[in-house]
């Protein structure tokens, strides 16, 4: 199995900052999104390649580990407690097999880890094994949703070889969010694990739980003061008041109307950034009243 460079795939280099990284994540999506390449399978998986690589990348930790191991950073962690059970490269025995673990390269690692941690038991009085504990595998399912469906919570259907699985996604997910799904109580031979990716929104930013948005107000408000309707996720509007003199770019916050905070029902916040917007179209009066403005001004 070939390796995938995910600095490579966001076309940035390996000392690349969260900025940087965060930046070429952007113009990717926004480059790639389904919704402007409808139909088109080729940008669908160039899509989901680009949110695999801003996942791991954007995240500290995970970044530190695929660093190390590549594309096996998932098993960074079994493979450490596997090193550990009988030093570096030396490997250890497990139910009648000996484990040898050498090198990260191109086999499948998670089928020697599966085996591994399927078959552990419990030891009795004689140093034999009296039980063994089947671990219940979980099968990985990536999911896409829109940010107004993290927003509000929202269902799939997966096909699940033939038997049909309607699946609940809770208020609050983001990109990298994993929520497990049982599949049939203890008797069911896997779970499955929704990795989900939410889509960037053409309007609403997102950072953690709190939204950003951008409000364009008229120069006369801004100037003097006035009322601007701000957008949010629910659909509705909010009145913000404009103060006189107000600059370009300052930000308002309207408390708890932000994202809902996963598991919990605390919200984050909506900043909403004034966009002044400069008037077109003037009349000879409103020209010699901007002169006029002018002149006092100097």
């Amino acid at each position: 199995m070939a390796t995938k460079d995910y600095y490579q795939i966001l076309g940035v280099s390996r000392g690349a900052g969260e900025k940087e990284i965060k930046q070429a994540y952007r113009k990717l999506a926004r480059k790639y999104h389904p919704d402007v390449n409808p139909g088109d399978k080729a940008a669908e998986a160039k899509f989901k390649e680009i949110n695999e690589a801003y996942e791991v990348l954007s995240d500290p930790e995970k970044r530190r580990k695929y660093d190390e191991f590549g594309d096996r950073w998932q098993y960074a962690d079994q493979f450490a407690r596997a090193q550990g059970s009988g030093g570096p490269f030396e490997g250890f025995r497990q139910g009648g097999a000996t484990y040898h673990f050498t090198t990260f390269g191109e086999g499948d690692f998670s089928d020697i880890f599966g085996e591994i941690f399927r078959n552990f038991g419990t030891a009795d009085d004689t140093g034999g094994v009296r039980t063994r504990v089947r671990r219940k595998r979980a099968i990985e399912h990536p999911v896409e949703i829109t940010l107004e469906e993290a927003f509000n919570g929202t269902t799939r259907l997966l096909d699940l070889g033939g038997r049909r699985l309607e699946v609940k996604i809770p208020p609050g997910v983001d990109t990298g969010s994993k929520v497990r799904v049982a599949t049939g109580g203890a008797q069911a031979e896997s779970d499955i694990i929704l990795l989900i990716t939410v889509r960037p929104h053409a309007q609403f930013e997102r950072k953690g739980d709190d939204l950003h948005v951008e409000v364009p107000v008229p120069l006369t408000d801004a100037i003097l003061g006035g009322e601007v309707q701000v957008p949010t996720l629910k659909g509705s509007k909010l009145a913000l008041k404009i103060p006189p003199e107000t600059q370009n770019g300052k930000l308002f916050r309207l408390a708890k109307q932000g994202m809902p905070h996963l598991n919990n029902g605390d919200r984050g916040d909506l900043y909403a950034k004034v966009r002044v917007v400069l008037p077109t179209n003037l009349t000879e009066r409103e020209k010699k009243l901007f002169e006029e403005l002018r002149s006092l001004r100097r």
